[in-house]
C-alpha cells in the first residue's frame, strides 16, 4: 500500500477557543439511526416524559447500539426521517422542559471482567467519534484466540481543516483521554498504545508526553502535517508500521484504532454512568462570524448552531457537517446533530470552478494513500465495468478526497469512487 499524502490548508481557527455550553433549547429530533449498522426502535410514544440519559431506543440487531434522550422533557412526534444516505429511519421529537432532569437509569456501571465491560460500553451508546461511528463495544469485542491485539491506536491527528474538536478534548480533558486508554489497556490486556498527533499540534502534544514520561507502554507519535493522516489505514501503518489490506481490518493486524474523542468520552462514562447525549461541535466557516467549539445536546439543529455562530445566511453557498475534505453537505438546517458529527462548516459564496476535461498529469494517482488510479476508476465506472472496478481496487478507495483536491481539471473523481463503490456493492 503507498502511504502518498498531500498538503492541505492549515485553518485551524478555533483551536483556541475553550468548549462553551449550548443553552438547552426548545426542541431536540433524535434520529433512530445514529452510527454504522442497524437502526434502533424506538422504545418510548408520544406523549411520553423522558429525563437526560433515558433510553429510548434500542434494537436486537448485532451491529447497532441504543439511543438516548439529550434532554428531559416530553414526546411530542414520532416520525420517519430521511437519512443523508437517503435511508429512513423514526425520529423522536421532544420538547424540553429546561430543567434537564437526569435518568434514574444513569448511575456508573460495574464492571468485573471483560463481558461487563463490553456490555457497558454497548450501554453508553457508545460508537466512534470520529465520523465513521462503527460501534464501539463491536471493535473492542474481539476473540483473543483467533485475533489477538497487542496494539492500541489513539486517533488524534485530527488533519482535516477547521475542525478542533478532538484537539479541544485533549486540551480540557486530557485525564479522561488517558484515563480511558487505561482502563481499555487493562481489560484487554494491550501491550502497546500509541497516540498520534499532527505536529501541527505541540501543546497536545507536550501535554500528553509530559503525563505519560511514566509509562513505558504508551507512546505520543509526531505525525507530519500531511492529509489523510487520521485515515485510520494510514494511522495504523504510520503507527506501527503494518499494512491493514484490502478486505481487512485493523484488527486482523492486531490492532485497535479509536478516535481520542471516544476513548475519553468512555472514561467519562464509566465514572458517571452518563451515556453519549452530547457533542462537542467546531462551528466554523468563511460565512462564520463567531467561529467556536460548542458542547450540545443530540438532536439540535444545524440552524440553531449557525445562528449562535452568527453565520451570514446571505452569503452562505453551502453548510458541510465534518471538514470540506470528507464532509457532507447539508441540504436541510433543520437537521439535527447526530453522535458522528464533530463539526459544522458554513462556507460562502466563491468563483465557480470550470470543468476540462483529463490532462492525464498523474496528480490523483500520485496523491492516493492507497495507491489506487482514480482516472482509470472514472472510466470503469462510466462503462459499468465491474470487474475492471473491481481489478482497480475501488474498495479500497476511503473517500479522503485527495484526488479531487489535486486535480487541475476540477473532475468529481472522489465523488465517482463512492458511486463506483455503490454500483460495485449492489452487483455484487
Amino acid at each position: 500500500m503507498s502511504l502518498n499524502c498531500i498538503k492541505i490548508p492549515h485553518i485551524k481557527d478555533t483551536e483556541d477557543c475553550e468548549t462553551i455550553r449550548f443553552p438547552v433549547p426548545e426542541t431536540v429530533y433524535i434520529p433512530m439511526s445514529q452510527h454504522m449498522g442497524a437502526p434502533c426502535e424506538p422504545l418510548v410514544s408520544i406523549g411520553d416524559e423522558v429525563r437526560v440519559g433515558q433510553k429510548i431506543g434500542d434494537t436486537d440487531a448485532f451491529m447497532s447500539t441504543p439511543v438516548h434522550s439529550s434532554v428531559s422533557g416530553k414526546v411530542i412526534a414520532i416520525d420517519d426521517y430521511i437519512l443523508p444516505n437517503g435511508r429512513t429511519c423514526k425520529g423522536i421529537k421532544i420538547e424540553c422542559d429546561g430543567k434537564q432532569t437526569v435518568s434514574e437509569d444513569v448511575k456508573p456501571p460495574v464492571i468485573t471482567d471483560k463481558a461487563s465491560f463490553i456490555k457497558a460500553v454497548r450501554e453508553s451508546g457508545c460508537c466512534g467519534l470520529g465520523g465513521a461511528g462503527f460501534p464501539t463495544h463491536i471493535k473492542l469485542n474481539f476473540d483473543e484466540s483467533k485475533t489477538p491485539v497487542d496494539s492500541l491506536v489513539i486517533n488524534a491527528a485530527e488533519c482535516e481543516p477547521y475542525i478542533t474538536s478532538d484537539y479541544r478534548e485533549m486540551i480540557e480533558n486530557p485525564e479522561d483521554v488517558l484515563g480511558g486508554i487505561k482502563i481499555i489497556q487493562d481489560m484487554l490486556n494491550i501491550e502497546k498504545v500509541y497516540i498520534c498527533i499532527e505536529k501541527n499540534k505541540p501543546k497536545a502534544i507536550e501535554l500528553l508526553n509530559n503525563m505519560t514520561l511514566q509509562n513505558n507502554s504508551i507512546n505520543v507519535i509526531k505525525l507530519s502535517t500531511l492529509y489523510p493522516q487520521g485515515a485510520e489505514k494510514v494511522i495504523a501503518y504510520n503507527a506501527t508500521g503494518r499494512i491493514v489490506k484490502e478486505g481487512e481490518l485493523p484488527l486482523n493486524q492486531g490492532i485497535i484504532v479509536m478516535n481520542v474523542s471516544t476513548v475519553g468520552f468512555l472514561n467519562r462514562y464509566f465514572k458517571t454512568g452518563k451515556p453519549l447525549t452530547w457533542r462537542r461541535i467546531s462551528v466554523d466557516g468563511t460565512a462564520v462570524k463567531s467561529q467556536c467549539n460548542i458542547k450540545v445536546p443530540i438532536g439540535i439543529s444545524i440552524y440553531e448552531l449557525l445562528k449562535f455562530a452568527e453565520c451570514d445566511e446571505s452569503k452562505v453557498k453551502k453548510v458541510l457537517t465534518g471538514g470540506p475534505m470528507m464532509g457532507l453537505c447539508v441540504y436541510d438546517l433543520n437537521t439535527p446533530i447526530l453522535k458522528t458529527n464533530n463539526a459544522v462548516l458554513a462556507l460562502k459564496k466563491d468563483k465557480k470552478t470550470v470543468k476540462t476535461n483529463c490532462i492525464r498529469c498523474g496528480r490523483c494517482i500520485n496523491a492516493c494513500p492507497a495507491g489506487l488510479m482514480p482516472t482509470e476508476l472514472e472510466k470503469a465506472y462510466e462503462q459499468r465495468d465491474i470487474d475492471r472496478l473491481n481489478s482497480l481496487k475501488v474498495n479500497l478507495c476511503m473517500n479522503c478526497g485527495s484526488c479531487s483536491f489535486v486535480c487541475p481539471a476540477k473532475k468529481n473523481l472522489a465523488e465517482t469512487n463512492q458511486l463506483a463503490k455503490l454500483f460495485v456493492a449492489k452487483n455484487r
